[in-house]
């Protein structure tokens, strides 16, 4: 991962860590807690792709099973959400830039079911059986309905600040780059510009190539004379 992304990775996922044990989880809600951390690695990672999102999910879990209050074992919330930005990365939009709000949110609604899941079921290896005491329905239900209604407010403002710091400005900001970027914009879009620019590169060579001929005539006929 390039200095920027981590900067700005560490950055997210250090704000996302406290805004969530400082705020979201004395609220008290019913069931489970709005996991503004998940929110977070599923925004970076349908940027930065399965292995970028793997390495923030691996990351920020290891930050949050280290952080306090946890109770659990360190290593376990790592484990779920660098599952979890693998998989996010594997269905990163085209060019990081989001389409539909429907798929966006179906990840949501998945990543939040399948990191409770796969977050008891690991407690569950180990010997903790917290959420058999809470209920595991509840659970999945409010957890996907918490982060659900976050979504809309989290994953497109986290999206939105990664691709904005990937613009390096020492390297993409010259017109150089900028010409470039153009040009493979129309190249990779097929638009009828391209065609047309490339029928008006056919014309100008062809016009060259008839006034050397020309020229050639001209000469070959004076040396005949």
């Amino acid at each position: 991962m390039r200095f920027n992304r981590i900067l700005l990775s560490s950055a997210l996922v250090v704000v996302a860590l406290v805004i969530q044990v400082s705020v979201l989880a004395r609220l008290h809600l019913p069931g489970a807690v709005p996991d503004l951390l998940l929110l977070t690695v599923l925004g970076l990672a349908m940027v930065y792709g399965h292995v970028g999102g793997a390495l923030v999910g691996f990351g920020a879990g290891l930050l949050a099973d280290l952080a306090p209050p946890a109770d659990h074992a360190a290593g376990r919330y790592a484990l779920v959400l660098c599952v979890t930005g693998y998989f996010a990365g594997l269905i990163r939009p085209e060019n990081g830039r989001l389409k539909s709000a429907t798929g966006p949110m179906a990840v949501v609604v998945a990543a939040a079911v399948g990191s409770t899941l796969l977050y008891a079921g690991v407690g569950a290896l180990v010997g903790d059986t917290a959420a058999r005491h809470v209920g595991l329905p509840g659970l999945l239900i409010s957890a996907a309905l918490y982060d659900l209604l976050l979504a809309p407010f989290v994953v497109p403002a986290i999206m939105w600040l990664a691709r904005r710091a990937d613009n390096d400005p020492l390297t993409e900001s010259g017109p150089a780059a900028k010409a470039g970027d153009v040009t493979s914009g129309w190249l990779s879009s097929g638009t009828g510009l391209r065609i047309g620019s490339q029928r008006g590169g056919l014309g100008v060579l062809k016009a060259k190539a008839r006034t050397r001929t020309t020229r050639v005539g001209r000469i070959k006929g004076v040396k005949r004379l």
